[in-house]
């Protein structure tokens, strides 16, 4: 389909009709007057100031009406920066017919119009202008003419069409340009295909810092931040001097990876660069330290920031309530207001998910759910999956099954794909002894075709994540893991904490066979590697969940703490669970 499409241009991409017409001129909020200067250079700069930051169509329109009365639009590329300012301002209908009046349209004049489409992603009609000015005027396309192209394909996910493209810029040789080069390496990642990126990326010369940008970016965001490090590693060796958007994308990697050793490893690059001044990265590794459980860390980062703006404080904040810390959350809002900060909607999110995650909320935590149900409703934000998810563990905790399954029904509007809500669902109705219900959830999961992730749990040891799944035996120390998991289970059990088997969500009537599958969870695994392997017992074990940890790993791992005497964080896909001395800082609302 693709490749037909600029082949048959007259018929299947019609020209953009530009039709001939003057403008209504509609003077409002004072538009500039075009009169009093001394000469004319500095009356054009004056209006292309006017129209570069026009901020209403009525405003653009008089001004459009003005250059007409006063001035040439080819002075100064006027006529072209009131198109690119009418496609700004969302009316493409007065930018057509702006177009169509300019007296000379050149090639800047078309790579300007299909540019203004392609900041709006709008690909239909950034053909419709290209197959024009290829039809209509002959001009030759070059780099200013592909970019916005192709970044209109990425931006609508048109792969087929950008891969067309990609052939139109072979044929005429313009790969070597290296900002072409570029989009393509971004538009085949973010479209899944990393091996055509690679392929790409490999095949420059001398590939400069957009360049290693992209490829990095294209890694992490499609899932291999692995990858993604070792481009970065080798942008160093190249004598590339990394940016912001590097570093950023990099943090991004470490969070993926659950790797502390690494984010410690940037940590020091950008102290030893002088970057870790930079309010953006500052920011960013303190929330990078928050995900990765050394709250001690995030602090220290952010007690180093001298002037923190309203992302900075509100990092701080969320970082204090994603660890059950909502105490010390609302502290860092009145210290922010306090400063003079203004906070903003996600602000107030991150600090009702802070009260929501410490259990603070009074009402919830003495059993008073309809109470608590009424706060949510009249907060004066809507609330988020993270809210209705705290109400109903507390309506799983107090077995109030029908205000737990309004909780639900506010999380799957707001989340309809997410398999956590319906095995949060199906978890309570377990607890309940509802096992036909249940069963009937995970019913409703395969019928909407909801896919159900498999669960895992990472840990970082030896400069490696170790990754567990439920009775994985994959593991080269799989005999002395199972061991040492042999010897908790038979502790745990034996300390008067029998197993919760009706968070086994297969369908398992055997009481035994269903003890051993929730036995060899993957937080148990990991749990039982984490004390095997480490012998620094004022280390936490930190652990990393893909899901929502489960009621009987919840029990498991705060009775492992009081009986090991260890520390052990969990963070899973909503929050942190800090285990210690037989509790959860969750307060058994999760």
């Amino acid at each position: 389909m693709a490749a037909s499409i600029f082949r048959n241009a007259g018929q299947i991409l019609l020209p953009v009709k530009f039709a001939i017409s003057r403008r209504l001129c509609l003077a409002s909020q004072s538009p500039p007057q075009l009169h009093g200067f001394s000469n004319l250079d500095s009356l054009v700069s004056a209006v292309i100031t006017a129209v570069t930051s026009c901020a209403s169509i009525s405003n653009c329109r008089s001004i459009h009406c003005k250059v007409m009365k006063s001035l040439s639009f080819s002075h100064g590329f006027i006529g072209d920066q009131l198109v690119s300012a009418y496609l700004r301002l969302g009316f493409t209908k007065d930018a057509c017919n702006m177009f169509d009046e300019l007296p000379d349209r050149d090639l800047v004049s078309w790579n300007s119009f299909i540019s203004g489409f392609s900041r709006r992603g709008d690909l239909s009609n950034c053909l419709n202008a290209f197959s024009a000015m290829k039809l209509e005027t002959g001009v030759e396309a070059n780099e200013g003419t592909i970019v916005p192209l192709i970044s209109a394909c990425t931006e609508t996910r048109a792969l087929d069409i950008g891969t067309y493209i990609h052939g139109f810029i072979l044929k005429f040789g313009m790969l070597l340009e290296l900002r072409i080069a570029n989009v393509l390496i971004n538009m085949y990642g973010k479209s899944g295909y990393l091996d055509g990126a690679s392929g790409l990326f490999e095949a420059i010369p001398i590939p400069n810092l957009v360049s290693w940008n992209s490829i990095i970016a294209v890694h992490v965001q499609t899932g291999k931040p692995e990858e993604g490090i070792g481009y970065f590693i080798r942008s160093r060796r190249a004598g590339i001097k990394p940016d912001q958007a590097t570093l950023i994308t990099t943090l991004e990697a470490c969070e993926e990876l659950g790797s502390a050793k690494l984010a410690e490893a940037i940590h020091g690059f950008l102290f030893i660069t002088g970057l870790d001044s930079n309010l953006t990265l500052a920011t960013g590794l303190l929330s990078l330290y928050s995900k990765l459980g050394s709250l001690v860390a995030s602090q220290k980062v952010f007690s180093h920031i001298r002037n923190p703006d309203s992302i900075a404080w509100t990092a701080m904040l969320a970082s204090y309530g994603v660890h059950g810390k909502g105490k010390e959350a609302v502290k860092t809002f009145n210290l922010m207001v306090k400063e003079g900060v203004a906070p903003d909607h996600v602000t107030f999110t991150h600090l009702l998910n802070a009260c929501s995650h410490a259990g603070l909320l009074k009402e919830g935590r003495a059993g008073l759910l309809s109470d608590a149900y009424k706060l949510i409703i009249s907060m004066p934000m809507k609330p988020n999956s993270g809210v209705w998810g705290a109400l109903m563990g507390a309506c799983k905790k107090h077995n109030n099954i029908e205000l737990g399954k309004e909780a639900f029904d506010n999380m799957l509007a707001l989340e309809p794909l997410d398999s956590r809500n319906y095995l949060s669902l199906s978890n309570m109705y377990s607890s309940a002894g509802l096992r036909k219900e249940s069963s009937e959830v995970r019913g409703l999961m395969k019928k909407r075709s909801v896919i159900r992730i498999p669960g895992s749990s990472c840990i970082e040891h030896g400069k490696r994540i170790h990754r567990f799944v439920s009775g994985d035996r994959s593991h080269p120390l799989e005999e002395e893991i199972s061991k040492k998991l042999e010897e908790l289970v038979k502790k745990v059990r034996g300390s008067g904490a029998w197993a919760r088997t009706e968070f086994v969500l297969q369908d398992v009537d055997d009481e035994e066979v269903r003890e051993d599958m929730i036995n060899k969870h993957s937080e148990k695994l990991a749990i039982a590697f984490g004390l095997m392997v480490s012998a620094n017992l004022r280390m936490p074990l930190v652990i990393t969940k893909n899901l929502r940890i489960c009621g009987d790993c919840h029990e498991f791992a705060k009775v492992v703490s009081r009986l090991e005497g260890r520390e052990i964080i969990i963070r899973d896909k909503k929050r942190f669970h800090h285990f210690s001395n037989g509790s959860c800082s969750c307060r058994d609302y999760w």
